[in-house]
């Protein structure tokens, strides 16, 4: 029976032989960058290496530190899951909302609003702006408006004071969020059929919301888990926008979120060993969410 069934896969293997030559250099790759390096982490996360030394085995040593000695990576975790609870969640229905909007216009002009919805996701100084906007003088946008306004006297210290800094940056990444899984929402919505909407009246649906929920969404299932996992992917991974606009360490680690604290102890302390038992955490809770958020998919148009 095991042999039979090693045949009949060596056959089929043989049968799309062609298939597995065109996907090797993408495999050889993905497995070099992406498998390899994430299977070594885990390995040093069991491990003390400071860069210099031989990597020595402690056990969960690092992990038994990491959550029972270390109240900087708890306050770390608590601001990604509540960054990561709002911004995920938010920025992937803006997505799909702005994109099922622009494909309903024009192809000129959904083409222009798509480049301007997507244009700050790759803008490169874009921090600038927003430093400008909640800069703690008076010169600052928001401060300027507010005094002028009535509603203060003195300027606020927007990025400075704890109160104020981790909205700020959730702000920010939601407006930073349009990117590819944006794109890729528009992509899946021109390429339904438009044929199942005749098929759809002709079986009772009347309106656009059933038309989404029976139609649009079931045949663009794999945009939809294409987005949800850049999206929560881009929740989890924040730290570009934390460092930017709140500085490295942020005040009283306000801003402080697990990835901020992996570069801490990586590339300023070369604690690699530690560091990598922080990657493992952030990586089991990103694949859990994303197996979550699958399975809830998959429950699309029943």
């Amino acid at each position: 029976m095991h042999n039979t069934w090693w045949a009949m896969k060596w056959h089929e293997i043989k049968a799309s032989k062609h298939s597995y030559i065109l996907l090797a250099p993408y495999m050889i790759l993905f497995m070099l960058f992406t498998v390899l390096p994430v299977l070594i982490s885990i390995i040093l996360s069991f491990t003390y290496f400071n860069m210099l030394e031989f990597p020595r085995f402690v056990g969960w040593q690092n992990y038994t530190r990491l959550f029972l000695e270390d109240d900087i990576f708890l306050t770390a975790m608590k601001n990604t899951l509540l960054f990561a609870a709002i911004t995920g969640p938010v920025s992937y229905l803006a997505c799909f909302v702005f994109a099922w909007i622009i494909n309903e216009l024009s192809p000129k002009l959904r083409a222009f609003l798509t480049l301007v919805f997507y244009a700050p996701s790759i803008s490169g100084n874009v921090y600038f702006i927003w430093l400008m906007i909640f800069s703690g003088d008076r010169y600052g946008i928001a401060n300027g408006l507010l005094i002028k306004l009535g509603f203060i006297l003195e300027p606020i210290q927007w990025l400075k004071t704890e109160a104020y800094i981790l909205p700020i940056i959730i702000l920010v990444q939601l407006w930073l969020s349009l990117g590819t899984g944006f794109l890729a929402f528009i992509a899946g919505l021109q390429t339904v059929d438009k044929t199942l909407y005749e098929a759809g009246a002709v079986d009772g649906i009347r309106n656009r919301w059933q038309e989404l929920w029976h139609i649009t969404l079931p045949s663009m299932r794999p945009q939809l888990m294409f987005g949800a996992v850049i999206q929560l992917t881009t929740s989890f991974a924040v730290a570009d926008v934390s460092i930017a606009l709140a500085g490295f360490p942020s005040v009283n680690y306000a801003a402080e979120t697990i990835v901020t604290h992996l570069i801490d102890y990586g590339t300023t302390r070369f604690e690699m060993g530690f560091a990598s038992a922080i990657a493992t955490v952030l990586f089991i809770i990103m694949v859990g969410t994303n197996l979550i958020v699958q399975k809830l998919l998959q429950k699309v148009g029943e």
